[in-house]
């Protein structure tokens, strides 16, 4: 028995001209969490949808807990919980009434379907929702819904499409505070998400550009990828900042994070007096230039560029 949940070789996928994926491989272990991120059109809702058995690969082969994912997929189907990036609820039905659906669509044993209704509702506290219609409920309560039907028939992995997209931050911290409790209890999961500070949540995770892995590794690991050194740059008027200093030779790339600007350069020591020079020559004001380590996005923009 392989101690992977995921097991991937070789998958491609195409539409037309367009290589969505080009011959990946990827494995996810036993009761891992693992996250995968990437731009959109990378591949990811592509991939996602060939582990739920719900599009073909043009090639390679795909198991999930030993089963293939295309010649035994009705196995698949039992072991998983499918939740794309825009879940399919009835807002006229009520919280309850949802769960129980879904509990039917899996062909839940009576007997069993309220119990699990019952442990879902506490789970993810919706208890007292029960009986609100879907469409009342806030947009982070739906994705806690959205959840529950995914795990109505307890299944043994969780694949997970950019759950958190256009949700509050704190619901994006209650969703994940859930995952790791389901984590803890066993249960494997693959999510995909476009933020790159969720993914330090995760046991691992994997960089998808075009289709293709860049790399694979623990969260505190990737950023030690980075070949260069990094200048961050705190104040106003950013994007104007870099346009000043784009043509220094000495300087690699730019990049704005919000109100923060990123520097890759060779040897930060040479370059930090150079900038602060000409902040003082222009009369910019910044509040803070220093030297800092690099983070996973800073590594992933590098490893796309390179």
């Amino acid at each position: 028995m392989t101690e992977n949940i995921i097991t991937i070789n070789n998958i491609s996928k195409s539409y037309k001209d367009i290589l969505a994926l080009n011959k990946l491989n990827l494995e996810v272990k036993k009761g891992e969490m693992f996250g995968l991120i990437g731009p959109d059109g990378a591949g990811k809702t592509t991939l996602t949808r060939i582990l739920a058995t719900l599009l073909l690969p043009d090639s390679g082969i795909c198991y999930i807990d030993n089963f293939n994912v295309v010649k035994e997929f009705r196995k698949v189907r039992k072991i998983i919980g499918y939740m794309p990036e825009r879940f399919s609820l009835y807002p006229d039905l009520t919280v309850k009434e949802n769960l129980r659906f879904f509990a039917d669509l899996f062909n839940v044993k009576t007997k069993v379907k309220e119990k699990r209704l019952k442990e879902l509702l506490k789970f993810n506290r919706l208890e007292p929702f029960q009986n609100r219609k879907t469409q009342e409920l806030s947009g982070g309560m739906k994705q806690k819904l959205a959840l529950s039907c995914t795990l109505i028939h307890t299944p043994r992995l969780l694949i997970l499409d950019e759950p958190t997209t256009g949700v509050d931050p704190l619901s994006r911290r209650e969703f994940w505070a859930i995952l790791n409790t389901l984590k803890n209890m066993g249960v494997s999961i693959f999510i995909t998400t476009p933020y790159l500070s969720e993914a330090e949540n995760c046991d691992r995770i994997g960089l998808l550009h075009n289709g293709q892995i860049l790399t694979i590794d623990t969260p505190d690991k990737i950023p030690l990828l980075f070949s260069h050194e990094l200048i961050e740059i705190k104040g106003e008027n950013l994007f104007e900042v870099s346009r000043k200093l784009k043509n220094i030779d000495s300087i690699i790339d730019i990049q704005i994070f919000g109100d923060k600007l990123h520097l890759t350069v060779e040897k930060a020591e040479k370059v930090i007096p150079l900038i602060n020079g000409i902040f003082k020559k222009l009369n910019i004001k910044i509040s803070e230039v220093n030297q800092v380590n690099p983070g996973i996005e800073d590594t992933f923009i590098e490893l796309i560029k390179s």
